[in-house]
């Protein structure tokens, strides 16, 4: 029995690759518009090897001990039974083939009560992307997660039984990539329970729903109407089966994987976009990269050279890891199309 879902797709058939003007599909680095890919580097080595907390100095909105006080708890977010729920009231669009709820309409709902955090009328009031221990950007997709996608594709990333963590997730459009691409577990986090359940869930349902109906164009943005609309499940995708869900601070999502009755095997790869942005969140990022990557697992970090006004970046990130000596670190890719950004691959230095 065919059964059809309450949302729809955007249509604009000459629509093309939007850029930081779209206000749905947001391709922006937080709070940074220009800048010289020389410089970024520069800036960011010297701000390394001047401050003895790499960079936290540029970052003083708030205290260290009050944004100690703002993380968030680990919660799981379960896949409910009724996916017609999920999709409610979501307006669907597709970029790079995937399908994605458009944001300007989640934001719509959440202003309406669809958001318990209220970190959609937080960011509104602020005028801001990035709201520290509040708010960590998750619902844009910034743009270097299209750089570790084009990535995945050039250096032949295979997924096929492995166990995937996207890290920061935000759309979860890596992770659903990894899904794709026969993973065998993938894993969701973001730091608000908000995104996981208005964006990043709803995203990846509708992508296991309309796994038979994607078009096979290299259109970074398109319309496309699926072919057929999906039918009801009498069960979960099974594609759905493989995935679970989480928000809350890294420490505390970590702590939560390690110290949970459930079975738990640590990842084979593990996938973060524009997650080195402030220098204050490094340790965290590092501790739990190390802590729940496979001895033999790799990361592959996608970020900018400099996050202007934030104060981190790729290469600070990096000197970081350098002085913790747990990992060892390679820049696999840079993209030097306007400010300067690279993809990095890490592992541990004692695996295979």
């Amino acid at each position: 029995m065919d059964f059809r879902f309450n949302f729809s797709i955007d249509e604009n058939e000459d629509s093309e690759p939007d850029t930081c003007d779209n206000t749905d599909l947001q391709l922006c680095s937080p709070k940074c518009k220009q800048g010289s890919t020389e410089k970024s580097k520069q800036t960011a080595e010297t701000t390394a090897d001047s401050s003895a907390r790499l960079g936290t100095d540029k970052h003083q909105d708030e205290t260290p001990s009050k944004k100690k006080c703002c993380i968030k708890a680990a919660k799981e977010h379960n896949i409910p039974e009724d996916l017609n729920k999920v999709l409610e009231n979501k307006v669907m669009e597709t970029v790079s083939d995937l399908y994605y709820v458009k944001m300007s309409v989640v934001e719509m709902t959440c202003l309406d009560g669809a958001d318990e955090e209220g970190i959609v009328s937080k960011s509104v009031s602020s005028r801001s992307d990035l709201i520290p221990g509040v708010y960590e950007g998750g619902m844009k997709i910034w743009e270097c997660t299209f750089d570790l996608i084009d990535y995945f594709s050039e250096a032949e990333i295979q997924f096929t039984n492995k166990t995937v963590l996207d890290l920061g997730c935000g759309a979860g459009l890596l992770g659903i990539v990894a899904l794709r691409g026969k993973a065998e577990k993938v894993h969701f986090q973001d730091y608000n329970s908000t995104v996981i359940e208005q964006i990043t869930l709803p995203n990846a349902v509708a992508n296991c729903i309309n796994e038979g109906n994607r078009s096979s164009g290299d259109k970074r943005k398109t319309s496309k109407r699926p072919s057929k609309r999906p039918k009801k499940a009498e069960c979960l995708p099974d594609a759905l089966t493989k995935c679970r869900f989480f928000s809350g601070g890294w420490s505390e999502v970590s702590q939560l994987l390690l110290s949970s009755n459930k079975p738990f095997s640590k990842y084979d790869i593990i996938l973060t976009s524009e997650t080195t942005y402030n220098p204050d969140y490094y340790g965290a990022l590092h501790d739990t990269l190390a802590q729940l990557l496979d001895k033999n697992g790799r990361v592959y970090l996608a970020s900018k050279a400099y996050y202007f006004g934030v104060g981190g970046g790729i290469y600070l990130f990096e000197k970081f890891t350098e002085e913790r000596n747990v990992f060892r670190t390679s820049i696999v890719k840079i993209i030097d199309k306007g400010l300067q950004r690279c993809i990095m691959e890490m592992a541990f230095k004692d695996s295979s």
